[in-house]
């Protein structure tokens, strides 16, 4: 730069231009007081190594490093070229520089300050208020249930059901990819370009679920329900997107007390259909006002234009993690329609409070993903070594996966004992559970990380394998304790090291 850059007008006074120049840069070598005394030898001290008197400068900066590389970009940040690392130093490079500083002094740093602020402190109360968000929409279902024919099968559901279950797995799939779009620009504060996003894509992805299931066919009263759930989903998307999760509970005010209703006294169709609209109305309605909102915020200088092969991944990813929590709550049901070792007529399913657990589940699931980025921050800040640090970002890992699936398992008890004749899920049932929810919130952490590539891949492959053995007529609990617990096997060996470095937490 050909001078001083000024960022904000008068924020430094009078010498601001001097302020602005006041760079950090490499201490300055301390000058020795001259004392009195009998003339001394005006031949220069020369060290016999010049690394120790640029050690001795640099002793703060080093001692906090948990890496070379923190003091090698550092010194290169500082102006100094491989050249004079060489000429000054005696070293072939700053990184070689950097190793013997790493190597010469001891990691003492106090520990984090309490001016440090950590970047990935999550409310609870508001993953609480998720968590809600994501399981008072499957109380939709007791007011539809009338809507399927469960008098008539198809593919061994009853009509309508099928038509329901691509649509919600084409939802999942398409805002999954639509909200990591929007993530990415709220990110880079492009809130304008976000509302737009949401705008167009929530309309157009529930027109395409809608469409899917009215390809594949069913009573008009399950397609409608279809139609309504796809556009539920594309509403809630845009409110969860942008930080609306009480107007997201408000919207599900109507079906929750319609719901309790329900269980009480029995309600006509009619009414339990117009409590299903107040949602969709009220929810698409909220919506709408906050993607306006973001509408109305000021325009960006110059457009930007985000590339949609990265969301892809993501897109993927949701039709998996669609398609397993389908096999985990209809396996039971599929696997009789095959026909393959289950009796006739045999309704009770476990698998009732097992979802239930499992969405409540969610809220916890997004506490956790915070938890662990924060302890893993404060490691990095108190690690005084590599191997240090990567035992302790294990540890973490450990008791925030241990955590969250003790949850799970006391969540599906306590459902169970609610659920009017629920029969125990069994210790087979709990284990599929269990390693279900461990695969997806290792995935979900994986992601967070940048690994959605890889994360997707392995749910798809796992979502594959568990639907053919499904219609092969294997019994959904096996299908589930080998799938998942080798997708949990390869995420928690892929999590392991990559998580381990101290690169991935910056």
């Amino acid at each position: 730069m050909s001078g001083p850059l000024r960022l904000v007008p008068d924020e430094a006074g009078t010498d601001w231009a001097e302020q602005t120049m006041a760079l950090r840069t490499l201490p300055r070598q301390r000058r020795r007081p001259v004392l009195p005394g009998p003339p001394q030898d005006e031949t220069p001290e020369v060290s016999p190594d010049p690394l120790d008197e640029l050690a001795d400068r640099l002793a703060d900066i080093c001692a906090d490093a948990v890496h070379p590389y923190e003091i090698a970009a550092f010194l290169e940040s500082d102006g100094l070229t491989d050249e004079q690392a060489a000429l000054l130093y005696g070293r072939p490079d700053s990184f070689t520089l950097a190793e013997e500083l790493f190597a010469r002094i001891d990691r003492r740093y106090p520990g984090p300050s309490a001016e440090f602020a950590n970047p990935w402190r999550a409310d609870p109360w508001r993953c609480l208020l998720r968590g809600l968000v994501f399981a008072l929409p499957g109380l939709g279902y007791l007011l539809g249930a009338n809507l399927f024919a469960a008098d008539r099968m198809r593919f061994g559901l009853p009509s309508g059901m099928v038509a329901l279950s691509v649509a919600t797995l084409v939802s999942w799939s398409w805002n999954q990819a639509l909200a990591h779009r929007s993530y990415s620009l709220l990110g880079r504060g492009r809130r304008r370009e976000a509302g737009r996003c949401l705008a167009i894509g929530a309309p157009a992805g529930a027109l395409v679920a809608a469409t899917a299931g009215y390809v594949v066919g069913g009573p008009l009263g399950a397609l409608c329900f279809a139609a309504g759930q796809s556009g539920y989903l594309g509403a809630a998307t845009v409110l969860l997107v942008l930080g609306r999760e009480r107007s997201l509970l408000l919207a599900l005010a109507p079906s929750a007390v319609g719901a309790g209703v329900v269980l009480a006294v029995d309600v006509p169709q009619i009414v339990r259909t117009v409590v299903l609209l107040a949602t969709v109305a009220l929810a698409t309605a909220l919506a709408a006002r906050e993607a306006i909102r973001c509408l109305r915020t000021p325009q960006e200088a110059a457009p930007l234009r985000l590339p949609v092969s990265p969301e892809v991944p993501h897109a993927l990813f949701g039709l998996a993690v669609g398609t397993l929590t389908l096999i985990a709550g209809l396996g039971t049901t599929i696997h009789q329609a095959v026909g393959v070792g289950v009796p006739p007529g045999s309704t009770a399913s476990p698998t009732g409070p097992a979802m239930v657990a499992l969405t409540l589940s969610l809220g916890l699931a997004e506490w956790l993903l915070f938890r662990y980025r924060s302890l893993a921050v404060a490691a990095l800040r108190t690690s005084h070594t590599p191997g240090q640090f990567t035992r302790r970002t294990g540890g973490v890992l450990l008791g925030c996966l241990l955590s969250y699936l003790t949850t799970v398992a006391a969540l599906d008890a306590g459902a169970t004992l609610l659920w009017p004749g629920a029969p125990t899920l069994g210790i087979a049932g709990l284990g599929s559970l269990l390693l279900l929810g461990g695969a997806l919130w290792l995935a979900l952490l994986l992601n967070a990380f940048g690994l959605s590539r890889s994360t997707a891949l392995i749910c798809l492959a796992t979502a594959v394998a568990e639907s053919a053995g499904l219609l092969a007529g294997v019994d959904p609990t096996t299908l589930q304790l080998i799938g998942c617990g080798a997708a949990a096997l390869v995420l928690t060996s892929i999590a392991g090291p990559v998580l381990g470095r101290t690169t991935k937490h910056r």
